[in-house]
């Protein structure tokens, strides 16, 4: 039943809408203000019967209650979407893009977000200083921050999950490598100095590159997309804004002697090394599903590698095995008998290395392990390949360039658009076009001269005798 409450010249309709899970009463309220020239009998029948439409839209689930700040939606959205449907490492990128939005619309209210909020958000994001880095004094000062860790009596993983950010961030920051801001004053908070006893802050100021405003925009849009379907918003106010054009960037990879020299450089270094280059170069794996990857997953008589989990590490969590990117991620990848030999040799070596350790090996199953057999953390192998390839003649890649790297040329070699996109575990073979357009390029220009030198060999011939 509704209830009607005169205030001033208006009057305040409140409806019941039920109880909410903590045993609240749920209240809907509309204002009603009389047209100027009515009657105080049209005045009553006219609100009784606004009432009486209201109560019917409250029953009906048809009223928005938008009334809510966007800081708190993003909160409900996280708990009660986000950790539900995604990935926890998405939901840590996405709490890291949501602390941004919160930044500049975060005090809206949710029902009087505008299309001129979002114009604005984005502006502020492509301003410069928004994406600073700051880099370690090591070089500088001789200060050495892996041992200040541990001179504070903690552990690499110990003293990330304590500063609560990631054991990568710690060890790009032990290596002199820029990380945030707020990382680096994570730190120093820890460690208890000041962020210029450890860090220097470059004058250069860096701005968010398109394609990083472009991933703002779909966490918002998904958020505000959500709000709709639960009936809090008419409309998603980003589909009226035009997100920033994406401007085009290459991926880093290796060419075809490079990429054997890479496998001659790898020889000199450990087993364990040689299997995660030899993996990478020739499955096209990411890095987690390499470190997922367990010796059930080969098949050593057929030689193919069965990719069905990945490895990963959050802080306050540790390493866990998750499901892979996307159920087209689960793939069998045929690889050279080579490879299968390598692996071979590594696994008697981890059978040795188990019967050293007796009781204290970990049989976690995996053939990336540390140690004692347990999972290794993929941190590791993304630190070591860094310093690999700094110690060598190759230019400056990360280990994601050799997925990029098996990917471009099997592109170059005319392997099938729709064969790379299965191997690699695209969803579909238009995601492969897109990211690896340059291969394509190259491979049509290839495929142009290839068709001009079959069919014009005798015009060639003819153009020298004339000459002669």
């Amino acid at each position: 039943m509704a209830t009607i409450e005169k205030r001033g010249q208006s009057y305040r309709i409140s409806v019941s809408d039920g109880y909410d899970m903590n045993g609240h009463q749920i209240r809907h309220t509309m204002t009603w203000t009389p047209p100027i020239g009515m009657t105080a009998k049209q005045i009553e029948k006219e609100v009784n019967r606004q009432a009486v439409l209201f109560e019917e839209q409250v029953q009906l689930g048809q009223i928005l209650d938008g009334n809510i700040r966007f800081c708190d939606f993003c909160e409900q959205w996280l708990r009660d979407y986000a950790e539900v449907q995604l990935r926890p490492t998405t939901i840590r990128s996405y709490r890291q893009i949501i602390d941004r939005l919160n930044q500049s619309i975060g005090h809206i209210r949710l029902d009087k977000l505008r299309p001129k909020h979002i114009i604005s958000l984005y502006q502020s994001l492509s301003e410069e200083g928004v994406a600073q880095r700051a880099i370690s004094l090591s070089k500088n000062k001789h200060i050495d921050l892996k041992q200040m860790v541990r001179s504070n009596g903690f552990t690499m993983e110990s003293f990330a999950k304590s500063s609560n950010i990631s054991i990568r961030t710690l060890c790009e920051a032990c290596n002199n490598r820029p990380v945030s801001i707020q990382s680096a004053e994570k730190i120093c908070h820890t460690l208890d100095k000041t962020l210029a006893e450890i860090f220097i802050i470059p004058n250069v100021k860096q701005k968010l590159d398109s394609s990083t405003i472009r991933k703002h925009h779909a966490v918002l849009s998904s958020i505000l997309s959500t709000a709709v379907k639960w009936q809090l918003i008419p409309y998603n106010p980003c589909e009226r804004v035009q997100p920033p054009k994406l401007s085009h960037k290459d991926v880093l990879f290796l060419d075809e002697k490079q990429a054997s020299h890479l496998l001659d450089l790898v020889q000199s270094d450990t087993l364990q090394h040689q299997v995660i280059v030899v993996l990478a170069l020739y499955t096209g794996m990411r890095r987690g599903e390499i470190c997922g990857l367990e010796w059930k997953d080969i098949n050593f008589k057929h030689a193919i590698i069965n990719v069905s989990r990945s490895s990963l590490y959050l802080p306050g969590k540790g390493i866990f095995t998750d499901e892979t990117k996307n159920t087209s991620s689960i793939r069998p990848i045929k690889v050279p008998d080579h490879v299968i030999q390598l692996l071979k040799k590594y696994r008697l070596q981890q059978k040795e290395q188990r019967l050293k350790l007796g009781d204290r090996w970990q049989n976690s199953g995996r053939i990336l392990v540390q140690w004692n057999g347990a999972p290794i953390h993929p941190s590791t192998i993304t630190n070591w390949f860094h310093t690999f390839i700094l110690n060598s003649d190759l230019p400056d890649i990360h280990l994601h360039s050799i997925r990029h790297t098996n990917i471009t040329l099997q592109i170059a070699g005319g392997i099938p658009l729709t064969t790379v996109a299965a191997r690699a575990g695209h969803a579909n073979s238009s995601t492969t076009s897109k990211i690896y357009a340059h291969a394509i390029q190259s491979s049509e220009e290839a495929a142009s001269q290839y068709l001009d030198n079959i069919l014009r060999p005798k015009t060639a011939t003819h153009g020298k005798k004339n000459m002669s």
